[in-house]
Order: structure tokens, then C-alpha cells, then sequence
């Protein structure tokens, strides 16, 4: 029998002889993992593939370049003992037809592939039978070599990156043990805590902090309780419901807390006759317990608000937010009312009017949506719901609606603590024409240990006038424990002007007047001319309204939001908010970082106001803008005051990367107080917008200013700075920022981002310092 012909072993990059004709034992094999054999049988086919290769050699076509399935075929079935078929010699154990003959290439056909895929590494059908002719080699070879040649070099690019890989991965974790071997004995120096900076997300630090707060007050309340062992102490159950603890009693019992215990239904406040009316039309529900109690309350409440809206002196006198409530006269006409003053609560009472350019019964559609209310008063509220709907109406009009509502009101700085509140809103039709609309609170039927917030009969009556406008008397009565208003807002708050009549029925006028304009049918001389079509008018309004509203709900000090105050001084300390956006399409997604300051200027809020809206000197105090210049492509006026407007402003930059930075801005101002907000917005997103697209998938991140009067005037808490003002003394600046810091929602963030955000934030405050005063000052 003729011996084997032995096939030249070959050498790997190694150094290791890998290749022989001779078959692998299994001590051999055992040598080499899988990986290493798949390399050894492909570098052996890589300098010889098949000879005589045809249509049916089991050769498949289609296939990707790694051909590992292939090589493992040919290794193990089709020549397991590493011999060549020249001989005729055969393995007993595997099919004749199996066979194959295996031809090494030439250091010369090597060479010119070689060179030939440095140029080309994919080759197409006429290269190949180029090569193959000049080569004498067959176009299948010529291929097979090809793919083999670039499996190789992948393997090898691969092999590199991951050693590179490995190598970076080895030195950051050397860098990290460092780090945590440094750091391991820090401490945090306001809560006293372990606090390894490099391992802490902000969040974290924020709940250490939180966490140290409340044990210093945990600390306080145990040593006031010291004082008084022996009292009995008060008690409040958790409840699964939060008309647990009313539904337990008696309605009366409940109406007794507002003064009334030992009335019956029908001779509550004198009024039973409507209270029983209107307990027929209530549908039953979830309150069924306390249903003739609301009922009895909200006629009560209804026959105090008529009058109070009606009545001039002696039980109103002039004030600065409206008329003021003499509270003695008001004893005397409301001796039962809602019982008397609650202890720890201040009164606070205004009413103001105005005519409004708006349809009566528009008025209370919108007054009876929490939805709808909360959009048009978007800057006083910040969060509205219904609970339940009581009653609907009769005759298909809200004459005789009776809802369970809770809403939170704010004034735009993050030094005021909102107004919660949970009450009853009813509506009614007067014999006179005139619709009613009153709040009054039912804090009473929940769980409420802390009540910092009473709405005794609050709300509006309505008269309407000719040619779609109306008549609207507000009336807001509350009491309120404001002792955690900071002493920069305190006489703003203590005056009225910041949640009283006032500011409601000036914001209902101007909001009145943006829907007027909204709802234009015609394109206003004023208006540029990138706006070609009311559609596209309308959609830019549409877009302006959520960005003012996402502006203050995310500046004010609500109970829903977790501020943190970063170092500063005072008053001007810059406190932080972070948002998690995922799938909110108005917004990007991501970490969002809220930033918010107030602070006080000698300067009169008009002032103020018409310094940051208008663009021309938008370069003095606007960091992002790096000094461009602000050309305005869009304006709508949105009221009879100039300085109610939304516009589209474009950056024309110096740096071409920021040529294409378009900005939305709107700016609004009433009696109480004014806005600028502002947000960047992408110029495809914009170009949809404005012709008539849908506004609500364009993502906004909105920043701006509030700018309001530091008090009724001669009253500023400057007044050695202010005095000889105009009229309103100095401005309560707020300065919020909102940045995307990180574009993964998951990400933690770190301090870093929160110091940057904040220096951003103390520059734009000393840059605005700088030019009002010197403007309102000049040599």
C-alpha cells in the first residue's frame, strides 16, 4: 500500500506547527480547545481549498464571509485522518465519495492575492476570472480565498480590540480601587454620614441630607413633647379612604365642625329649601355618606359668596389687591357661616372685577373642567382634579353641577409654599341672569393632621354682557398658615396681591384676550411673514401655552416636587429639581435638571419686564446665545398691551455650528405680574408647526423668567434702597432653568452636572444684576 502523502506542516502567528496532513489524536485534541482547532482548520484551508470543484461538491453558496461551519464540515467528515485522495487509499469508516484532494498555493499566486486584497478586498465576478486566468487558478478558488482572507483579518482586528478593551477595562479598575481606598473615610459635612462622592449619585446625597432634616426634626418634636408629658396626645388613624373618617359619623356631626351642630338638614344656614333640590338631582356614588352634608354646604356657601360679591361698604374697603374684608363687619352678617376662625390660620380675604372678552357660558365650561381651568390659569394652578361629580346639572347646563375637587395653587418661586386644597365647587343659575360659580373646603372629611389651607365661600358670579363679553366679580376668602413663606415674599403674600382677587381676575382678562386672539380668523398686519397660514398661527399658539405652563408648574415650591437648596446666600440660594422624562413626547427624553432662584432689584417690575423680553438685548444677560445677535422671523399679539406677545426668534451666531438655533418665546403681564419663557426649538420641528402641524410631539425644555411687584406700594421689604420709586417699589425676580444633563432616563446624576447647572444659573442672575441696574441708574 502506498504511504500517505505527509502535507508540509504550517506555522500559526504563534510560532506553533498547528498543520499536518497527519490526523489529530485525542491527547492532541485535548491540547486545543475549540476555539484553537476552529483557527488550526482554518488556517489550513486558507492555503488550500478543493480541486475539481463542481455543482455538486456540497459547496454552499449564499453564505456570509465566516465560513466556520464549513471548515468544521471539511475537518471532520470529508478528510478525518488528514490524508490526500491521490493515493486511493480509504478509510473504512467514511464514504468513497466523501473524499477530497486538497492542492497548496504557490508563494507566488499568494503574493498577488495578497497584494490584490490590499487594493480590493471584494472582488467581483470579473476580477476573480481575471485572477484566476493570470494565477492559473479556477474563479471558485480564487473566491474561496478571498473569504477566507477577510475571515482572517476580522479575527484578527477583533483579537486586538478585545485585548485593548481589556487592557482600558483593567486600568479604570485599578483607578476605581484607588478612588474608593481615598475616599473610604469621608465624611459628609451636613449630614455626618459616610459619603464616598465618587460612588454617590445626586439623588443620593439628596436623601441623606433629607434624611438628616428629618431627624433634627424628629429631635425637636420629641423635646417639645418632653415638656408636656401627661397630655393626651392626638391621634390620627391611618385611613384606607379619605372619607373614611367622616363616613363613620354622622353628617351632622361633620357640619358641626363648621360651627352648625345641632341644626338639622333642612334648617342649615336658613337655605334647606335648595339644599333639598339639589340632594335630589346628586347621583350616587362613592360619597353617598356625606352627600347631604356637601349638598348643605355648597347652598350654604352659594347664598355667602351672592352676597359678598354683591355687598359694597361697610363689609369691603380698599385694598391693594382688590377690596379688602373688614372681618368685624363680616361677623356680624355671617355670625354662623362655616364657624369660626381656625387657630393658627390667618384670614385672608379680596374681590375684584373686570369684563372679559368671553362668553358667560364659555366661562363656566371652562370653570367646571379641572382640565380647562387649570390651563387657563396655569400660573396660579399647578395641579387640578376631580374626585367625583355629584351632580351634573339639569336641562343639559351646568345650573345645579356640584363636583368634589382637590387643586394646588402657586406663585411662581420656589420661596412660597403652594395652597392645597380639597373642596366642593357648585354652580348655579340665578333668577337674575347671573351664573355663580363657589368653592368651599372640605378638609374636614379626610384625614388632615396639618390643615394650612381653609377655603371658606370663594368663587365668581358672572353677568353677561353685550357683544360676547362678560362681567366677572371674584371673590377669594381663605384662611392660611403662610408661616414657611420666606420673608422676601412675605409682604406680597401678606398683601393679597399674590393668590388673592386680583391676580385671578387679571389673568382670567389676559388669558381671555389670548383666546380671542387664538381664535382670530384673520393673519394681523403684526404678524411676520414666516406664519403663512392660520393653521400654522394657531399650532404656535398651541405650542407657546404648553410651554408657559410647563415653565410654572416647575418652578414653584409644590408638594409634589423634591428641591434641593444649593450653597448660597440666603434668599438668592439656588435650589434643584430632577425630572426622569420616558415616553412624555413633549419633552426629551432623559435626565432633566430643574434650577430656579428669586432674588430682589431696586428696579419697578415694568422695567424689568420689557428689559428681558425684548430681543435686542437678549445678548446682554442670555449666556447660550454667546453674544449673537437676536433677529425676531415671528410675532402674535396676544392683548391690548405690547408686551403680550409670542415670538419666534432666531441666534445669528458667529460659531456656524449654532446658525440654525431658533428660539419660542412668549412674554405676558397683567396687575399681578409678568412672564418671559423661553425654549429652543429644533428648526424641522418648527418648520411642521408653522404650517398648521400638531404641536404636541415637539420636544420643549422651557426656561424663563417671573417677574412680580415686592409688595402693595410703600410697602418693600427694601425700603431703604427703594425709596423714591414709581408706584410698586423694587421686582421679585425668579430665574429657572431647565437642561437636559443626560439623555438616558436611567442614568444617575452627578454632582457635577448639578455645579455647572448652577454656575450657569449664578451668572445669568449677575449678568441681569449688572445691566437692569445700571439701566434703571444711568450717569
Amino acid at each position: 500500500m502506498t504511504p500517505a502523502r505527509r502535507m508540509p506542516a504550517m506555522i500559526s502567528r504563534n510560532g506553533v506547527a498547528y498543520g499536518s496532513s497527519s490526523a489529530l489524536s485525542l491527547s492532541q485534541a485535548d491540547l486545543l480547545d475549540s476555539h484553537h482547532l476552529q483557527q488550526a482548520f482554518q488556517q489550513q484551508l486558507f492555503d488550500q481549498i478543493p480541486a475539481g470543484v463542481d455543482s455538486g461538491d456540497n459547496i454552499i453558496h449564499g453564505r456570509s464571509d465566516t465560513l466556520a461551519d464549513e471548515f468544521e464540515s471539511k475537518s471532520c467528515s470529508e478528510n478525518p485522518d488528514g490524508t490526500s485522495g491521490d493515493d486511493g487509499q480509504e478509510d473504512p469508516n467514511q464514504r468513497p465519495n466523501k473524499k477530497k484532494r486538497y492542492h497548496r498555493h504557490t508563494q507566488h499566486q499568494i503574493q498577488e492575492m495578497e497584494a490584490f486584497f490590499k487594493e480590493c478586498p471584494h472582488p467581483d465576478d470579473k476580477q476573480r476570472k481575471e485572477l484566476s486566468r493570470e494565477l492559473g487558478l479556477e474563479p471558485l478558488q480564487v473566491k474561496f480565498w478571498f473569504q477566507n482572507k477577510r475571515t482572517q483579518m476580522k479575527n484578527q482586528h477583533e483579537r486586538q480590540e478585545n485585548a485593548q478593551l481589556r487592557a482600558e477595562n483593567d486600568k479604570l479598575r485599578a483607578e476605581n480601587m484607588r478612588y474608593k481606598e481615598a475616599l473610604s473615610t469621608a465624611s459628609c459635612p451636613s449630614c455626618g454620614g459616610p459619603a464616598a462622592l465618587g460612588e454617590m449619585s445626586f439623588d443620593e446625597h439628596h436623601l441623606r441630607l433629607e434624611n438628616a432634616r428629618l431627624r433634627d426634626e424628629i429631635d425637636r418634636i420629641s423635646g417639645i413633647a418632653a415638656k408636656h408629658v401627661g397630655k393626651p396626645m392626638v391621634s390620627f388613624p391611618v385611613l384606607s379612604s379619605p372619607l373614611a373618617a367622616a363616613a363613620a359619623r354622622s353628617p351632622l356631626d361633620v357640619v358641626g365642625a363648621f360651627g352648625s351642630a345641632g341644626l338639622g338638614p333642612d334648617h342649615l344656614f336658613g337655605v334647606g329649601a335648595g339644599a333639598g333640590e339639589l340632594l335630589r338631582s346628586v347621583s350616587t356614588g362613592q360619597l353617598d355618606a356625606d352627600k347631604p352634608m356637601i349638598v348643605e354646604l355648597a347652598v350654604a356657601a352659594m347664598d355667602e359668596l351672592l352676597r359678598m360679591a354683591r355687598l359694597d361698604a361697610p363689609l369691603w374697603g380698599n385694598g391693594a389687591a382688590g377690596a379688602q374684608l373688614d372681618e368685624e363687619e363680616y361677623g356680624r352678617m355671617f355670625p354662623g357661616g362655616l364657624g369660626p376662625r381656625q387657630y393658627g390660620l390667618r384670614p385672608e380675604a379680596s374681590r375684584d372685577g373686570a369684563v372679559v372678552i368671553m362668553t358667560r357660558d364659555s366661562l363656566v365650561e371652562i370653570l367646571m373642567d379641572a382640565n380647562r381651568f387649570a390651563a387657563v390659569f396655569s400660573s396660579i394652578v399647578s395641579r387640578a382634579s376631580t374626585h367625583e361629580v355629584l351632580s351634573t346639572g339639569v336641562a343639559g347646563s351646568y345650573n345645579g353641577a356640584l363636583q368634589v375637587m382637590s387643586m394646588e395653587f402657586q406663585v411662581p418661586s420656589p420661596l412660597v409654599p403652594t395652597r392645597e386644597s380639597y373642596f366642593a365647587r357648585y354652580c348655579k343659575n340665578n333668577p337674575d341672569g347671573t351664573w355663580a360659580v363657589v368653592d368651599v373646603s372640605l378638609d374636614s372629611l379626610r384625614p388632615n393632621p396639618v390643615l394650612k389651607c381653609r377655603r371658606r365661600p370663594s368663587g365668581c358670579l358672572i353677568q353677561e354682557m353685550p357683544n360676547g363679553y362678560s362681567k366677572v366679580t371674584w371673590v377669594e376668602h381663605v384662611e392660611v398658615d403662610d408661616r414657611s413663606v420666606h420673608n422676601l415674599y412675605r409682604p406680597l403674600v401678606n398683601s393679597g396681591l399674590a393668590f388673592g382677587a386680583k391676580r385671578w381676575v387679571g389673568t382670567l382678562d389676559r388669558q381671555c384676550e389670548r383666546l380671542a386672539s387664538a381664535m382670530a380668523s384673520n393673519i394681523p398686519n403684526g404678524d411676520l411673514g414666516v406664519i403663512t397660514s392660520i393653521e400654522g398661527r394657531k399650532s404656535m399658539l398651541k405650542l407657546a401655552e404648553r410651554m408657559v405652563a410647563s415653565f410654572c408648574g416647575g418652578v414653584t415650591a409644590s408638594a409634589a416636587h423634591q428641591w434641593t437648596t444649593l450653597s448660597g446666600s440666603g434668599a438668592e440660594d439656588v435650589r434643584v429639581m430632577t425630572r426622569k422624562s420616558v415616553d412624555d413626547p413633549g419633552r426629551p427624553p432623559g435626565i432633566v435638571l430643574n434650577a430656579a432662584t428669586s432674588f430682589w432689584l431696586p428696579v419697578p417690575p415694568k422695567r424689568v419686564f420689557d428689559f428681558l423680553r425684548d430681543e435686542t438685548s437678549r445678548s446682554e444677560w442670555d449666556i447660550l446665545s454667546n453674544g449673537g445677535a437676536v433677529q425676531e422671523m415671528a410675532h402674535i399679539a396676544n392683548g391690548r398691551d405690547h408686551g403680550n406677545c409670542v415670538s419666534l426668534l432666531r441666534v445669528n451666531s458667529a460659531n456656524s455650528n449654532q446658525s440654525n438655533m431658533l428660539i419660542l418665546q412668549e412674554s405676558c403681564t397683567d396687575a399681578s405680574g409678568s412672564y418671559v419663557v423661553y425654549a429652543p426649538v429644533d428648526v424641522v420641528a418648527m418648520n411642521v408647526v408653522l404650517n398648521g402641524g400638531d404641536p404636541d410631539y415637539v420636544a420643549l425644555l422651557p426656561s424663563g423668567f417671573a417677574i412680580l411687584p415686592d409688595g402693595p406700594p410703600g410697602a418693600s421689604p427694601h425700603g431703604e434702597i427703594s425709596a423714591g420709586l414709581e408706584a410698586g417699589g423694587g421686582s421679585l425676580l425668579t430665574v429657572a432653568f431647565q437642561i437636559l444633563v443626560d439623555s438616558v432616563p436611567t442614568a444617575k446624576l452627578s454632582l457635577g452636572s448639578v455645579a455647572t447647572v448652577n454656575s450657569l444659573i449664578a451668572c445669568t442672575v449677575e449678568r441681569i444684576k449688572a445691566a437692569v441696574c445700571a439701566e434703571g441708574n444711568p450717569q
